[in-house]
């Protein structure tokens, strides 16, 4: 039996899956990624992109923190992928309990998932700091000046994504460890699991069904009982709901 063969044989034989992601789920709709090779992080800006994507540098320089969130993490044009779609269906079909995403674009819900955990917040939520209206993304997008402000109160405007200096959100934390530490199986994909504290989130987990989809090596690989080295393009198109 293949390794992809007895991946499908386990989410046949369970009903409690949670499927844990991280950049590798988006980058097949065209969502650059941060660490490989043609990622985020080896791209020249006059900052590097962890420095960029800070909390502290947001509040000094609004206007160069806009010009790179709005030309490298606005992907607004992007569809979701066969990965996003399998999930949505195995969730209609009651396999998939969870989505836990590290992701910010929102393909999740866009592909029809339901109960979808977003550990680092999301590019369609953005909120004024001043008054606390909420704004989309086509907003902050389109707003014709270098930082977008209130319509409301002339407040500047931040997005609802956790930036690096900026805690997690707790409830969403507790509830993804809810689903990981009740469920009988656990599919971690596109995700290196280098980002802390989500990369810690695998030790909750306390079945015998943890599948590792990745295509390059991950610091989790020993642990899992199952691992797959592929595109998850390529493992999710298998599935038959």
């Amino acid at each position: 039996m293949t390794n992809i063969e007895q991946f499908l044989q386990m989410v046949k034989e369970s009903d409690n899956i949670v499927f844990f992601g991280g950049a590798g789920v988006s980058t097949e709709s065209g969502i650059p990624d941060f660490r490989s090779v043609d990622g985020l992080y080896n791209q020249k800006y006059e900052y590097p992109p962890e420095t960029i994507l800070s909390h502290s540098f947001y509040i000094k320089y609004p206007e160069e923190f806009y010009r790179f969130y709005r030309d490298k993490m606005l992907c607004l044009d992007a569809e979701p992928n066969i990965t996003h779609k399998k999930l949505a269906e195995l969730e209609a079909a009651g396999k998939v309990k969870a989505v836990v995403t590290q992701n910010i674009d929102g393909l999740h819900q866009l592909a029809g998932s339901k109960r979808v955990l977003e550990l680092h917040g999301s590019v369609h939520r953005n909120y004024c700091r001043k008054c606390g209206k909420g704004f989309d993304a086509e907003y902050v997008r389109d707003y014709p000046g270098k930082v977008p402000l209130c319509d409301a109160c002339g407040g500047t405007i931040k997005p609802d994504v956790v930036l690096y200096e900026e805690g997690l959100d707790q409830q969403t934390l507790e509830d993804a460890v809810f689903y990981i530490s009740h469920a009988d199986m656990l599919i971690v994909g596109g995700t290196s699991l280098a980002v802390y504290p989500a990369a810690g989130l695998i030790d909750y987990y306390r079945g015998n069904k943890l599948v590792l989809i990745n295509k390059s090596a991950t610091p989790m690989d020993a642990r899992a009982d199952l691992l797959i080295q592929d595109g998850l393009g390529n493992v999710f198109s298998q599935i038959k709901c």
